[in-house]
């Protein structure tokens, strides 16, 4: 159901960053070094800029992804695969480079442990980019995939200028705790802080990677301090999520009771919902509920993007929320090709 006082449609959502194939991995048994054993595999277009566009759509923003891909069959699939989900997919196919591959390894606990391929995904540059999509856009989303080092830093930083320019609001996801130890607290925090951002995303991990902290109240209020106009949506896995912003009291969100399958894409399922609710009514808390219950329901299924399911749609009946089903008249092609560049 939808409530009648907020807008039919959220602004334009454009999600730029990584596009990629996911290898999911589950073993039954330990992996032993020249050993051999079972478990179970799947194949997915993944990368969380683009998981992120997928569940914005399916909860009803027009959304919009923006990348860069290699010319090969991975790249096809995985554009087509955002294109039947409804997302207008502006995406460059690089000769250079192919497409980025992400090898997810998920422990029987449901905890996954990633490999990232640095592809095509990884060399979007500044000049690439759609400006018109970004300047018309209502909001853009970044993740931390593209701070990490040029080219990409580059584009992402003029992106947020464009969308900025245009009157668009920002979030941010931090991406990687660990990336963020390798780079460096500090000089991840001085890319973080040339970003205007409305809405953050930290899971734990990272929050405290940034903070310093080792306690999530600690770690919220510290966000709050250096980022006071910011929205911090962070994100706590079985204690739900805690939320605080410049028009938002601190309030914790529970988490839902579901076993953990596969945590893989749970946070950006959480950030996709969460935007396509907030853009229509900045609710934050509202929006919040909306989000712990799609995260739940991904975290007990295997893989980014699940199809949905009556569950699925009985969980957002019940915090007031909508699945939108895809028409597939509407959407583009799916074999539309992307434009080739060398670089």
């Amino acid at each position: 159901m939808t409530d009648a006082s907020f807008p039919a449609l959220p602004p334009p959502l454009v999600s730029l960053g990584d596009l990629a194939w996911d290898v999911l991995a589950k073993p039954d048994t330990l992996l032993l070094p020249g050993g051999d054993t079972t478990g179970r595999l799947e194949l997915s277009g993944g990368g969380s800029a683009a998981n992120l566009a997928v569940w914005a759509a399916r909860l009803g923003a027009p959304t919009t992804f923006v990348g860069k891909i290699g010319q090969d069959r991975f790249g096809e699939l995985a554009t087509a695969e955002l294109r039947a989900e409804g997302v207008r997919a502006e995406v460059l196919a690089s000769a250079a480079h192919p497409t980025g591959v992400i090898l997810a390894l998920i422990d029987r606990r449901g905890q996954r442990a990633m490999l990232t391929g640095q592809g095509a995904d990884w060399e979007l540059l500044p000049e690439e980019l759609p400006r018109d999509v970004l300047s018309s856009a209502g909001h853009l989303h970044l993740t931390a995939w593209s701070l990490f080092r040029d080219p990409p830093r580059a584009a992402a930083l003029e992106a947020a200028r464009i969308a900025k320019a245009g009157g668009a609001t920002l979030s941010l996801d931090p991406g990687s705790f660990q990336m963020i130890q390798q780079l460096g607290r500090e000089a991840f925090l001085n890319i973080v802080d040339a970003l205007p951002f409305d809405v953050m995303f930290p899971n734990d991990d990272e929050a405290r990677a940034m903070s310093g902290e080792r306690d999530n109240e600690a770690a919220l209020t510290w966000l709050r301090a250096r980022y006071p106009r910011a929205l911090i949506a962070l994100k706590m896995d079985e204690d739900g999520a805690l939320i605080e912003g410049p028009q938002t009291a601190r309030v914790q969100v529970p988490a839902t009771r579901d076993p953990l399958v596969d945590a893989t894409g749970a946070g950006d399922a959480f950030g996709g919902a969460f935007l396509s609710q907030w853009l229509r009514h900045h609710d934050a808390e509202r929006a919040a509920r909306v989000a712990v219950q799609v995260g739940g329901w991904v975290v007990s299924r295997f893989g980014a993007r699940p199809p949905a399911d009556p569950d699925l749609t009985r969980r957002l009946a019940s915090v007031g929320a909508d699945l939108l089903t895809p028409d597939p008249a509407a959407a583009p092609d799916p074999s539309q090709d992307s434009p080739e560049v060398n670089a």
